[in-house]
């Protein structure tokens, strides 16, 4: 968990970065492909996702030091190939894991996420999944196993296989030549973000492309097919707590209503979007019918609330980066109220960004959790041996957020209702 943190210390700054620079590129070029609100909340999710994998809140039915000890039939030294090795197998893991995300129901709940946002862009990179507690494929890598790649190198590569996938979620780059056989390019996987017909479960390839191509979901991007993305039942929120768990709501829902026992039990594991008979017309779920007209979602609201959730992500960010950089002093237990404290955040952030009405109830709950934290433990973990006044300082944030949230849902949203209203009449 700390070696991950202090690696992530790093990371994070670095995109950061490449998303501000994708998003003036695309500006002065008047191709802006990186909405502001879009990108708050792809960066919400990418926090949750970090805070989540930092704390190690999931657990491994067959763990790889298990196989290794097993199946190895080699002891191999920590040699450059040794590393390739690493790299190729956990690349036909991820082909696997990420082509069943998208063709069995259960498991495409943890990977909607990725493929909630209506734009494309570096930023929807990084939504990832936090909806997912127990990992079921680690025999995928038995190649690596069966070979004796240490469990340390697997654990190296693992976060780089990662982060090597970021590149490539941008319109900004076109088709890159002889390379578009070998790996994967953003119009490879501006084709896998798609929506369109020609488009769907095509190139599940996270590094190489040859994958899809050996097993037969390569789809080439086309000219006179331009990609529309999303997912074709619309998240139509900014909160990425809701979007990780609102396909699994709809099976459960599904699930308990089912009359037939054996669709309550097979609903999971049929391919993805499928329900019992008569359900779409009993029990209707939006959908995009047509990909070429819809309304991307993108509620009415000030370009002060745009800016203020700006502002919020950033210091957001600041206390991340604390839990991160500190994780090891903060120590257990202590370290999962840290956590708590993060998501109850991106919560109330983005439920404003949503222009729910009541938002600045969960940013209450977050007010009285921080007060409470600083009376409990006498600072806000540890930040008074750095910052003299923090307590004043960290007080008067948690005022001043609850101050803005209770001014935005009382009177903003209510002055945009009764425009709407007004309009209708």
């Amino acid at each position: 968990m700390e070696e991950y943190g202090k690696i992530l210390v790093i990371a994070m700054p670095a995109f950061l970065l490449l998303i501000v620079i994708e998003k003036a590129y695309g500006f002065f070029r008047g191709n802006d492909t990186a909405p502001l609100m879009d990108t708050v909340s792809s960066l919400s999710s990418g926090i949750t996702n970090a805070v989540k994998d930092v704390l190690g809140i999931s657990i491994s039915i067959l763990t790889y030091d298990w196989m290794v000890s097993k199946v190895a039939i080699f002891t191999i030294e920590n040699t450059v190939l040794t590393y390739l090795i690493a790299f190729f197998v956990i690349d036909f893991y991820g082909y696997w894991t990420h082509r069943w995300s998208h063709q069995i129901n259960i498991f495409w709940n943890k990977h909607a996420i990725h493929h909630s946002s209506e734009e494309f862009n570096l930023s929807c990179a990084l939504r990832q999944s936090i909806s997912s507690f127990v990992n079921l494929f680690t025999f995928l890598l038995i190649p690596a196993a069966f070979l004796g790649v240490p469990a340390t190198v697997i654990a190296i590569v693992l976060p780089l296989h990662l982060f090597l996938q970021f590149w490539y979620h941008t319109k900004h780059i076109g088709k890159m030549g002889f390379l578009e056989k070998i790996i994967v390019t953003p119009s490879h996987h501006r084709v896998h973000h798609a929506i369109n017909k020609e488009y769907l479960d095509k190139n599940h390839g996270q590094i190489f492309i040859f994958w899809d191509k050996w097993f037969g979901t390569f789809q080439e991007e086309l000219k006179e097919v331009p990609a529309v993305y999303g997912i074709t039942r619309p998240a139509q929120t900014w909160n990425p707590i809701k979007i990780n768990f609102q396909h699994l709501w709809l099976l459960m829902q599904d699930a308990w209503r089912a009359e037939n026992w054996k669709d309550k039990f097979t609903i999971w594991f049929k391919p993805t979007g499928w329900r019992p008979k008569g359900f779409e017309e009993k029990y209707p779920v939006h959908k995009i019918d047509d990909v070429y007209a819809f309304e991307k979602y993108n509620p009415k609201h000030s370009k002060f609330l745009t800016y203020y959730s700006i502002v919020q992500l950033l210091i957001t960010l600041g206390f991340v980066s604390y839990l991160f950089a500190h994780i090891g002093t903060i120590g257990l237990p202590t370290i999962f109220i840290y956590g708590m404290f993060i998501f109850i955040t991106i919560y109330s952030l983005t439920e404003l960004m949503d222009t729910n009405p009541n938002a600045y109830f969960f940013e209450l709950y977050r007010l009285l959790l921080g007060f409470g934290i600083v009376f409990f433990y006498g600072d806000w973990f540890g930040l008074n041996s750095l910052f003299l006044f923090s307590n004043y300082a960290v007080g008067f944030y948690f005022l001043t957020s609850f101050g803005f949230s209770y001014y935005f849902s009382t009177y903003e949203f209510a002055g945009f209702r009764s425009a709407s209203k007004s309009i209708n009449y």
